[in-house]
C-alpha cells in the first residue's frame, strides 16, 4: 500500500551527476583544485570497488559528483550531459574569475579562460569551461548588478 498524500510528488534537488574520467584520484585532485569539490570520506569506500564511483561534493553536501573510471562522454556530442551548471553567488562568481588565474581551465577550444571570458546574459553571468577530460562546465550567478559594476 503506497501512502496517501495531497501532495503531488517532486524532487527536492539533483544529488549527483556521474561522470566517467580515466583516473578517480586525479579528477578528484583536479575538481578540488578547480572547484573547490572534494572526496566525500563517508563513501570513499565505493571506490574500493573498481566499478564503484568517487564521491566527492561541495562543503555543504549538497552538490555531488560520482567520479567512474571510463571513458569520458564528454569527447562525444550525444552522448552524456551536455553540460553541469554551479550557481554562487556573485561575490563568489568574482572569485572564480580571480582564482582561475592561477587554476587555468579552458574552454571547448582549448583556450584559457580570463576575466574576458565571462558571459553576460542579461539576468545573469556565465563562465563556460572544459575539465580536462573534456566534460562541459559552466559557473554562473544571478547576482547580475554586482558583477556588471565590476566592469
Amino acid at each position: 500500500m503506497t501512502p496517501q498524500s495531497s501532495q503531488p510528488f517532486r524532487v527536492s534537488q539533483i544529488d549527483h551527476v556521474e561522470l566517467f574520467v580515466p583516473e578517480r584520484r586525479a579528477a578528484a585532485a583536479w575538481y578540488e583544485r578547480t572547484l573547490g569539490l572534494r572526496i566525500v570520506a563517508e563513501y570513499e569506500f565505493w571506490a574500493d570497488d573498481p566499478g564503484g564511483p568517487l564521491m566527492i561534493s561541495t562543503a555543504d553536501g549538497q552538490t555531488k559528483l560520482a567520479l567512474f573510471v571510463g571513458e569520458p562522454q564528454g569527447q562525444h556530442e550525444s552522448t552524456g550531459h551536455h553540460r553541469v551548471a554551479f550557481r554562487v553567488s556573485g561575490e563568489y562568481f568574482l572569485r572564480f574569475l580571480d582564482h582561475i588565474r592561477a587554476n587555468p581551465v579552458c574552454d571547448r577550444r582549448g583556450e584559457k579562460l580570463t576575466w574576458l571570458s565571462r558571459v553576460d546574459h542579461g539576468k545573469s553571468w556565465s563562465v563556460y569551461f572544459c575539465d580536462p577530460w573534456g566534460n562541459r562546465y559552466e559557473v554562473t550567478t544571478y547576482d547580475y548588478d554586482t558583477v556588471r559594476e565590476t566592469h
